[in-house]
């Protein structure tokens, strides 16, 4: 599955290799920190520098045994170190290895997650200027609503798009913690400047305080915000679905030479990338849950979070890398169809000016009530016959009375509604880029 979801890079971070590097450079680092306070003599810092390794395979034939991965570890290891192996781990409990190790390797993958976050950023962000001026009609309910331009849609997603890359980064934040506290994370029997030293070495800060995990609040929000970014890529998926039906097409997933769309209808070009984007997200909104669910541990430690955050962390960081990589390439490709959203925009015979012209009576002296209900009833009518609403309401005794000819038809400019969009367009990314 790993290599199938997501870029190699990403899919190493979860690798025992990685994890168990990391255990070992948290030993090691610890080793430092007691040489560096005369605890531990210097010379032996230097030969287990020159020996240590581990061999992943015999980790896991030692732990069969032993039915402890951290003591199957520290086996191995000092098969390859000998009699200095009395100075690794001193101190020590297990958790300050796991959780260490998992704040960096959480830290790694939130990195490729921001890194893919500002690619998605700049391409809506080309979008979105190279379509600043297509015009489309706005729906609210499902229901045609009054213009807008799709760049302006997709500026709003870029804009949305940079608050991900934010919460990205403050979860990155969040989740870079470490300790080295022993037992119930009291500092016992080891001081805190190793746990100091260890966390400034691998750019982490030493949590404040800790029971013998670190606590699972970090975590869970860590998890809420993968969820968030997913469920952003939900509703942007969601809007493409839309866009896609027969019945709109106003924009279309590319679809490639000999790519087929059903085994049984020649005919099918479907919105494949979407929906799988959305299907995913319901899987890394179930993961946020779990994290929550991790929050609650018996007094100072249970493993009850582990076997969960064992299946989570890399499946979530995984395929929202994926999503987010998925969603990119589908918009940088994204077929747009501006005589679509035309001939869409002009299907309700002009009922997209209704507004304008009740606004218009008002400020003639009608009430706002009187005027809404001159302009529906003709607005009615035009939904039951398809005739244009403007030649309906101009044959309205109390328009005519009101407006004359030239404002009457000065109401029914499409420009009035898109003086504003161009500003809004660059008020999005006037402000300082997405890159975090």
């Amino acid at each position: 599955m790993i290599e199938r979801y997501t870029r190699p890079e990403m899919a190493a971070i979860w690798q025992d290799e990685n994890r168990f590097r990391i255990w070992l450079d948290i030993e090691i680092l610890a080793m430092e920190a007691m040489v560096r306070q005369g605890w531990i003599p210097a010379d032996a810092l230097a030969r287990v520098r020159k020996k240590a390794s581990f061999d992943v395979a015999r980790i896991n034939e030692i732990e069969k045994k032993v039915k402890h991965d951290v003591i199957a570890f520290l086996t191995s290891v000092a098969e390859h170190i000998g009699d200095d192996s009395r100075f690794l781990h001193v101190g020590m409990t297990s958790s300050d290895v796991l959780d260490t190790a998992f704040a960096v390797q959480m830290r790694q993958a939130l990195t490729l997650l921001i890194r893919e976050a500002e690619e998605l950023f700049d391409v809506l962000k080309a979008r979105a200027l190279e379509n600043r001026g297509t015009v489309m009609i706005g729906r609210t309910h499902g229901v045609h609503a009054e213009p807008v331009t799709f760049g302006w849609k997709m500026a709003l997603w870029a804009d949305e798009v940079r608050r991900d890359i934010a919460r990205l980064v403050r979860a990155r934040d969040v989740i870079s913690v470490g300790k080295i506290s022993g037992a119930v994370g009291t500092f016992a029997n080891i001081d805190p400047t190793v746990e100091e030293y260890v966390c400034r070495k691998l750019r982490l800060s030493p949590a404040p305080a800790s029971t013998q995990v670190i606590q699972r609040d970090r975590h869970a929000e860590v998890f809420a915000t993968l969820a968030i970014v997913a469920s952003s890529l939900d509703k942007f998926s969601t809007e493409i679905r839309h866009l896609q039906r027969t019945e709109v097409l106003e924009v279309e997933e590319f679809f490639s030479a000999g790519q087929k769309g059903s085994s049984a209808m020649p005919h099918k070009r479907n919105p494949v990338l979407s929906e799988n984007i959305s299907g995913l997200s319901r899987l890394l909104r179930g993961y946020s849950v779990t994290a929550m669910e991790n929050m609650a541990l018996w007094h100072e430690r249970d493993i009850s979070h582990s076997s969960a955050e064992r299946v989570i962390a890399p499946d979530a960081t995984i395929l929202l890398h994926f999503a987010l990589g998925r969603f990119r390439g589908m918009m940088g490709k994204l077929l747009v169809y501006p005589d679509r959203m035309r001939k869409n925009l002009e299907s309700t015979h002009g009922l997209l000016y209704s507004q304008r012209v009740l606004l218009a009576l008002a400020a003639k002296g009608f009430s706002r009530e009187t005027a809404y209900e001159v302009v529906q009833r003709s607005a009615m009518k035009s939904w039951k016959t398809g005739r244009p609403l403007a030649t309906l309401l101009w044959k309205d005794r109390d328009v005519r009375a009101a407006l004359s000819k030239k404002e009457f038809d000065a109401l029914f400019d499409i420009d009035y509604y898109l003086k504003n969009i161009d500003g809004i367009i660059d008020r999005v990314f006037a402000r300082k880029g997405g890159k975090a």
